[in-house]
């Protein structure tokens, strides 16, 4: 069993309060969830209206399938004209940790 953890650090744009961030960082997560059933929520910066900490988390039997949906997540989020990607880290972990 692998399990994979993703965390983006997004700058969000034209938001101006915690109500605006919610109307983009819910679809978002939602979106996420959706195409590639894994866990997703939004994980720090709750407090900041143009900021978002989204963390993602994926089981598999395999490694490298738990790379190509990590991968995939991020792209898309990466590719969400809303938000700026400051930074995304991963963690694998698998039976040999």
């Amino acid at each position: 069993m692998y399990v994979g953890a993703l965390e983006v650090d997004l700058l969000l744009g034209e938001v101006h309060s915690l109500k605006q961030k919610r109307s983009v960082v819910r679809p978002l997560i939602a979106e996420v969830r959706r195409r590639f059933e894994v866990s997703v929520a939004e994980a720090g910066h709750l407090d900041l209206h143009r900021r978002a900490l989204i963390g993602v988390a994926v089981v598999a039997a395999d490694g490298e399938h738990v790379r190509d949906v990590l991968d995939s997540c991020e792209r898309l989020v990466a590719g969400r004209p809303e938000v700026e990607l400051l930074s995304a880290r991963r963690r694998l972990v698998g039976p040999e940790d």
